[in-house]
């Protein structure tokens, strides 16, 4: 169904505005127009740390999409006096905000939130008294009139059950990772085994595994329950399954990096088994330890590159590092939202990019 351009609106919170305004560039080509999409917005701080969100042109019976990145670490304000660097929380905060700002005058609400909020808390591990953030967060924003989530390689997808009959579109950037993979690196792909390295990630890496058609293997993390350090339980050790990696090159995949310490460690044992070119593929970047692990790996011949995207923020000064690669996804969500704003399926989209990416694959003109 055709729509009119005058229906769509984005609304880019001041956390992703560099991201958000790519977004708008595509739309913008998509739609063949000059007039911007985005609706300017004001999100404000007081010095006791409360704040408040402004919309400051009409929405009324827009289809409206809400981009925010929770995951921005460098967003700051004064909080009495001195600088404060603000965290998830807040950010989620301010995407409730612009939401209620909103008044419920937009025809549709879609909240664009690539790194999906306490993501990592979706379920209760432990029996009885542990928190369900990610269920709770997302039921705050449907109570608030927002109709659609729209998110990147949501650690459990399984957590849209806490919102059954909204919207949950978990999109995937596969498909623009291996289409650079296959532009920049196609002998390497001759050769290529992917694996996982958790149980966790291994549907994803069936995915790329199913597209490349080459083998697949994982590792088997065993975690010590009776502790807690910075957060999680630690692995007590790690095993890897699967045929021999010598001789090929690998792809590691998963949904994010943290720390890097379980990906570094499983890199390791891979080149200690003959492994020849390893690319360490994630779709959020977190380097919640900073990036010395990666250098110190990366001049030891540990792997050959960290292929990433730019859903979420990375500080300008990792990008200098000649073994990250990050792949720009702001035409695949602009097609996302042009796509859904016309009222018609994310599933043939998706069957589209794949059926491009084994053309691509066959070396089809």
């Amino acid at each position: 169904m055709l729509k009119d351009n005058n229906d769509l609106r984005i609304i880019v919170l001041p956390n992703c505005q560099e991201f958000g305004n790519l977004v708008n560039e595509e739309l913008k080509k998509i739609r063949k127009t000059q007039d911007s999409f985005i609706v300017p917005i004001s999100v404000e701080r007081f010095s006791n740390g409360e704040g408040k969100a402004i919309i400051k042109a009409p929405v009324r019976y827009k289809d409206v999409y809400i981009i925010s990145d929770i995951g921005n670490y460098d967003i700051s304000y004064l909080f009495h006096g001195r600088p404060h660097n603000m965290a998830p929380d807040e950010h989620f905060q301010d995407l409730k905000r612009v939401t209620s700002a909103i008044c419920g005058h937009a025809e549709i609400i879609s909240a664009v939130t690539p790194l999906l909020y306490q993501s990592r808390q979706h379920k209760r591990v432990r029996e009885g008294r542990e928190s369900l953030d990610c269920p709770i967060a997302l039921q705050e924003l449907i109570n608030l009139g927002i109709r659609n989530i729209i998110t990147y390689d949501a650690h459990a997808p399984n957590v849209a059950n806490a919102i059954p009959t909204k919207g949950f579109e978990n999109c995937y950037p596969t498909h623009t990772i291996l289409s650079y993979l296959i532009d920049n690196e196609r002998d390497t792909l001759d050769n290529i085994k992917v694996i996982a390295p958790d149980e966790g990630a291994i549907g994803r890496a069936r995915y790329y595994s199913d597209i490349l058609g080459c083998s697949l293997g994982h590792f088997q993390k065993r975690r010590d329950y009776s502790k807690v350090e910075n957060g999680k339980n630690p692995i007590k050790v790690s095993e890897y399954i699967g045929t021999s990696v010598e001789g090929k090159n690998v792809i590691l995949a998963d949904d994010m990096i943290s720390s890097g310490e379980s990906m570094i460690k499983a890199a390791k044992y891979l080149k200690q088994n003959g492994a020849k070119k390893i690319f360490l593929i994630t779709t959020f970047s977190l380097f919640t330890e900073g990036t010395k692990i990666f250098e110190k790996a990366y001049r030891e011949g540990v792997f050959y590159k960290v292929i990433s995207t730019n859903v979420s923020y990375i500080p300008k000064d990792i990008l200098k590092f000649e073994w990250i690669k990050v792949i720009n996804c702001a035409p695949h969500l602009a097609k996302v939202i042009d796509t859904l704003n016309r009222k018609e399926s994310l599933e043939e989209f998706n069957d589209a990019q794949r059926m491009k990416i084994i053309s691509k694959l066959r070396g089809d003109k």
